[in-house]
């Protein structure tokens, strides 16, 4: 399972597309309709000029609100049969802004996909959960290549604190306040899977409860050169 939220700004610009009294009934004409509808017809039921009706339909599906696809409506095809219609249907995929940034569509996904896995091998569902968080964590860092770029890709809002990374933002915060033992695992064993999969080895993932607005903090790791071999007395 891999992140596909679209960055803020984007959804931003989308949501904005909205602000038009006009796009907003086109939105929700095309969203109500069963099947997609040309220019011709949403004008007609709206109406608006075609001219304007296809200026905002566009406006929205640039924003990516709405897809577009060409057919002929009257079903004739070949020579004489007229150019395929332009037709609008809602975009498949979701879209939502939070500000700050809340995940618990994540946090759903991952409780979800543990729940089957652990009914399904009879495993506990909170080690489950765990091994679930710990793997997504993997592919996400491994998408994005570097443990700070993840972190502020997922909305945790990582910041140097001079002794290594805390984190400004709980993208699970809702359900960490209710559920705080299961969310605050769920989310250690997630960004344990991130450095993981980010290949990032200056920096260990730990637990503290009192490290700015999230249960879990990166640390600097002890250099493979300072650590005192077994036997062996520390340099003084």
């Amino acid at each position: 399972m891999t992140s596909t939220r679209r960055p803020l700004p984007q959804d931003i610009g989308a949501i904005a597309a909205l602000d038009d009294p006009a796009r907003r009934a086109l939105y929700q004409l095309i969203t109500d309709s069963a099947e997609p509808l040309g220019r011709d017809a949403a004008a007609t039921a709206l109406g608006l000029s075609r001219s304007t009706t296809a200026f905002h339909l566009d406006r929205l599906a640039d924003a990516g609100l709405l897809s577009v696809e060409f057919r002929r409506i009257s079903g004739k095809t070949g020579p004489g049969s007229g150019r395929p219609a332009k037709l609008y249907r809602r975009a498949p995929g979701e879209l939502s802004v939070s500000l700050p940034a809340r995940h618990y569509d994540l946090a759903g996904e991952l409780m979800a996909e543990a729940i089957g896995e652990s009914g399904a091998s009879g495993e506990p569902v909170l080690e489950t959960l765990a091994r679930v968080a710990a793997r997504t964590g993997r592919a996400l860092g491994a998408q994005a290549g570097d443990l700070a770029s993840t972190l502020e890709r997922s909305g945790f809002e990582p910041r140097s604190d001079g002794d290594g990374i805390v984190l400004g933002n709980c993208p699970f915060h809702r359900l960490a306040e209710r559920n705080t033992a299961v969310v605050c695992a769920l989310n250690f064993e997630l960004l344990c899977g991130v450095a993981e999969g980010a290949g990032d080895d200056a920096h260990v993932i730990v637990a503290d409860p009192d490290a700015g607005e999230c249960c879990v903090r990166a640390i600097p790791a002890i250099p493979r050169s300072a650590a005192v071999e077994p036997g062996a007395k520390p340099a003084h």
